[in-house]
């Protein structure tokens, strides 16, 4: 058996994403699924990530932040690979 393809992506989440937890669900919903990254509010209302783990995992979260918390609403995600190291684990927020 092989080990899974791993996969890091930077992602920002545009919408009414500020003020509605929605930091706080990206943070349970990427422990909840074992990934390695972090998130933090952006000064221009959007929210950035960047989650690392097995590739059909952060597929995954990357679809689930379309939904997110109840009183958000994501009109757009844009998603790019990244190398970025050291990935936190468990996921942290940033500042």
């Amino acid at each position: 058996m092989t080990a899974p393809e791993e996969a890091k992506v930077h992602v920002v989440i545009h919408g009414r994403v500020q003020g509605v937890g929605y930091r706080f669900w990206t943070l349970d919903e990427a422990n909840r699924r074992g990934l390695g990254g972090w998130v933090r509010n952006l000064p221009d209302g959007t929210v950035e990530a960047v989650f690392g783990g097995p590739a059909d995992t952060v597929d995954e979260m990357v679809a689930a932040c379309w939904r997110g918390p109840a009183w958000a609403k994501v009109t757009a995600i844009d998603v790019q690979a990244t190398e970025e190291q050291g990935l936190p684990i468990p996921f942290e927020f940033r500042r």
